[in-house]
């Protein structure tokens, strides 16, 4: 039996990424968050804060959660939602496929209900 396809862009090695850290990419030039959590379960959300147009790459991972270092919002990587204040709406996650120890991300399927990024 043949194995199935991965979806989405090939992002880096699993191990290329380390514990409570984020891999900021582009994806068909969209900015993108890969991070590995406190569990070291990988995420991919947004890249860029709600709240303001600050990489979110750049902030602190903890537990499950990722803050912006500008204004100290915090989202879960999990649903994007805020967890803190001043962001009050969502940033998109995006469907994370691993296959042996290669991470995918597929930004055409945003798992959270978040708008799409405008990829045209």
């Amino acid at each position: 039996m043949a194995e199935e396809t991965p979806r989405g862009e090939l992002i880096c090695d699993v191990d290329d990424i380390s514990v409570k850290q984020a891999l900021r990419v582009l994806i068909d030039d969209y900015p993108v968050a890969v991070v590995k959590d406190s569990q070291g379960v990988i995420h991919a959300l947004g890249d860029t804060c709600s709240h303001a147009d600050i990489s979110l790459s750049e902030g602190d991972v903890e537990g499950e959660s990722i803050e912006c270092w500008g204004h100290g919002s915090q989202f879960d990587l999990r649903n994007g939602q805020p967890l803190q204040l001043p962001a009050y709406e969502p940033v998109p996650v995006f469907a994370v496929e691993i296959h042996g120890n290669q991470v995918y991300v597929d930004v055409t399927n945003v798992t959270n209900g978040a708008p799409a990024p405008d990829l045209a």
